[in-house]
């Protein structure tokens, strides 16, 4: 965090136009984008830093205070406690991990694991709790909170969703496969549904062939150690998703993290894997690959592909591409980053993308050349021990997959992917100008909005279902700690109506909670892009 500054030093040091970026020093970087490209990453005031570690360290204090008065039986322990015959073993959790827990996450516990009582569409139906016992427990009122509108599901082009006729395809296939498979894809769980998937998902991404699998964590975890091992090199940003990181770890390759989104730090990295090679023994490197995603889920960025292909490229390194929030949500026709910068798919080695956001089901795919495909088919973890996707859940993503491309014979598809662009930019336009401090990509649906004190994140969550609307709050250690923020997901189905209502709530509770911390209307993230400017090949 820093103090205030001149507003010229931070806006618009990460712009790009007309296909140039123009940064802080003048500099073009060529001509790799093809349209205009917009991040915001500001920096708040000093003040709010100090506050945010006081709340902290208040905490911390008052947390030992309570944990005394607990040793000696002046508060009541709630807490699990460890049977006298296991009292000299090593507890299970590290001391910090429980008082944290114990003391600062279960006072506003009850933010978060609120039962949902309905289809998680633009509004849903909440199972009303309420605790005796500041948190440790919960109990049922017997009362739903009817039409709360749903700011927190991955929800992003409308397809999750109860109507009759647009699930039709989906009750005839459970009718006639049932719910399960009870059988891994290499032994009998096969079916003709999941061909007919991975074909359409070929199509629909433009490259030879893809690989379906039941869950979408597991789609990373499980398939990078297929791919990469002991003697090779992962380049990862600082940022990924945990799926790309266990994956990562479990794989036995070496691990080098890069800055996000930072394509000197990015490229240091290589050069100098290329250089010195592996440690101790100096011999190059078995395979380089470099983990990314399309739109990272805390940050609301978009990766900067122009700039990792050509680095990969100019480096002969292999690129992971995690599409899991961007693959729908982003793009003229909702194929995601690679379409949204106007490149090829082959430009990418390793496509990946789930179906449990944009299309409303479960599960997640790896698509690129055959050759691949083929390997995972037989080397995958996933496909060789994990259940088949049941049937139901394939044709749902086949039918949301066909009205995207049209082949529905309607235009719904490509009017979901504009209206979500449409909310998307409305909506961040609307919080800058309120003066909020929003993080990421002017085109990602995916918004936080910063908090920073961690008092701030439960009253904020209470104060806006109190006005029936559902929120996710984040904070430390699934933040860095002086950045708790809500996370917004805006979905084509939420209307004008429900985004003004919304609005409406986050401006009054802006200034109640001392929320509009912004500086200016716009901001850039000035702090990754000081270092002297590297050319990049086209």
């Amino acid at each position: 965090m820093e103090s205030p500054r001149d507003h010229s030093s931070d806006v618009c040091s990460h712009v790009f136009i007309g296909g140039v970026e123009i940064g802080k020093n003048g500099v073009s970087n060529g001509t790799l984008y093809k349209k205009t490209f917009i991040e915001h990453f500001e920096q708040a005031p000093m003040y709010v830093a100090v506050f945010t570690f006081v709340g902290f360290a208040v905490g911390t204090i008052f947390g030992y205070l309570r944990d005394f008065m607990r040793a000696w039986g002046l508060e009541k322990r709630n807490i699990a406690t460890e049977r006298e015959q296991q009292k000299d073993f090593v507890p299970l959790y590290q001391d910090f991990e429980n008082f944290y827990t114990r003391n600062l996450y279960l006072r506003i516990r009850d933010n978060w694991n609120r039962p949902i009582c309905s289809v998680p569409g633009p509004q849903f139906d909440l199972m009303e709790r309420v605790t005796d016992d500041y948190n440790w427990t919960f109990r049922f009122t017997g009362r739903t909170i009817k039409n709360v509108i749903n700011m927190g599901s991955y929800n992003y082009l409308g397809f999750a969703e109860t109507d009759v006729n647009a699930l039709k395809t989906v009750t005839i296939e459970l009718e006639k496969y049932g719910t399960g498979i009870c059988s891994t894809r290499q032994e009998m769980g096969t079916l003709d549904k999941h061909v007919e998937l991975e074909k359409l998902v070929a199509t629909f991404l433009g490259v030879e062939d893809a690989m379906v699998f039941g869950m979408g964590f597991a789609t990373n975890s499980m398939n990078i150690p297929a791919l990469v091992g002991k003697g090779c090199l992962i380049l990862s940003d600082e940022l990924n998703h945990t799926s790309l990181v266990l994956g990562a770890r479990l794989s036995g390759a070496t691990i080098r993290i890069f800055k996000h989104n930072n394509m000197q730090s990015l490229e240091t990295l290589l050069r100098d894997a290329i250089i010195y090679g592996q440690p101790r023994t100096h011999r190059a490197w078995r395979k380089i690959i470099i983990l990314v995603e399309g739109i990272y889920s805390m940050e609301g960025s978009i990766v900067r592909l122009p700039e990792i292909v050509s680095l990969k490229n100019k480096y002969k390194a292999y690129l992971y591409l995690d599409e899991a929030h961007s693959i729908g949500a982003v793009g003229a026709t909702g194929r995601g980053v690679v379409e949204y910068f106007g490149m090829s798919p082959d430009d990418v080695d390793v496509l990946m993308g789930t179906f449990t956001k944009s299309f409303g089901a479960a599960g997640g795919y790896i698509a690129g050349k055959k050759g691949l495909v083929d390997f995972l088919r037989t080397h995958s973890h996933s496909a060789v021990y994990a259940t088949s996707m049941c049937p139901p859940v394939a044709e749902q993503i086949i039918r949301a997959m066909k009205c995207l491309m049209g082949l529905d014979g309607t235009t719904q598809g490509l009017q979901r992917v504009r209206q979500l662009e449409k909310n998307t930019r409305y909506f961040r336009r609307k919080l800058h100008e309120m003066g909020f401090i929003i993080y990421g990509n002017d085109d990602s649906p995916v918004v936080p909005l910063l908090l920073y004190m961690p008092g701030k994140i439960g009253a904020f969550a209470r104060r806006m279902l109190e006005r029936n609307i559902g929120v996710v709050v984040v904070g430390f250690p699934a933040t860095p700690i002086t950045e708790s923020r809500a996370r917004f997901c805006v979905s084509a189905a939420h209307t004008r109506e429900m985004l003004d209502t919304v609005l409406n709530a986050l401006d009054e509770l802006g200034d109640f909670l001392h929320l509009k911390y912004s500086r200016y209307s716009k901001s850039a993230h000035p702090e990754l892009y000081e270092e002297s400017r590297l050319e990049l090949e086209d």
